[in-house]
């Protein structure tokens, strides 16, 4: 018997390689690839969004912009184009959720510096402080790489606009006062084709564990 089994163990050990092999390529075959969904505005929580968007459907995107960063440079669609991005919104005085956030962006431009895919994309809320030179002494302060992260002001109502018709990020005050907002925690990824692909709560480690990992599927998408 022990001369049966030592005359076809190599045999043997050849099927179970291959046996593993196969089992390996069927599980990589039928396992479904992960892919990220494109959010439409109706899919947000209606308290983000603004009415005249709240119930599209399909084809929603970033709409194009103009706003200056802590540089005095103008930032535009073009300057994001064929990138990847990570966008918020906050204030230099804030002293509740920015800081907090302030430092998970600080972490991810960290994993991401040698990254030319992807980038970083800040908007103050209360441009009317947040000047160019406030930004960049905010900018210097947290350690920001102008080549990776642009904070950027400009006018009230487009940021508005882009806070809630396309980035479906803050809440209104509610309280009747023109282009006022509250702005969240959310952290957006956004993809190449400036379509929204995830919402991260910017305060939470967990949250920024998942978009991380979300950063590495979508990449994937473009291989």
């Amino acid at each position: 018997m022990l001369k049966f089994f030592a005359k076809y163990k190599t045999f043997a050990i050849v099927l179970f390689v291959l046996s593993v092999i196969i089992i390996l390529c069927i599980y990589t075959l039928l396992k479904p690839e992960e892919r990220l969904p494109v959010y439409q505005p109706e899919m947000v929580n209606a308290e983000l969004v603004d009415s005249t968007v709240q119930y599209v459907r399909k084809y929603h995107k970033i709409a194009d912009f103009e706003l200056v960063n802590q540089n005095g440079d103008t930032i535009t669609q073009e300057d994001y184009k064929d990138k990847i991005y990570i966008a918020d919104f906050f204030f230099t005085t804030c002293l509740t959720i920015c800081p907090i956030m302030t430092d998970h962006m600080i972490e991810i431009q960290e994993k991401i510096k040698s990254d030319d895919e992807v980038l970083l994309l800040s908007h103050t809320v209360f441009p009317v402080a947040d000047s160019v030179p406030v930004l960049k002494e905010y900018a210097i302060e947290k350690g920001v790489i102008d080549e990776k992260w642009n904070l950027v002001t400009g006018d009230k109502k487009q940021i508005y606009d882009l806070a809630r018709k396309s980035y479906l990020a803050t809440k209104s005050t509610g309280d009747g006062g023109k282009y006022d907002m509250i702005h969240t925690e959310n952290f957006i990824l956004v993809d190449k084709e400036k379509q929204i692909r995830g919402f991260y709560d910017g305060t939470d480690p967990e949250a920024i564990k998942n978009l991380m990992h979300d950063l590495k599927v979508l990449k994937a998408q473009y291989r």
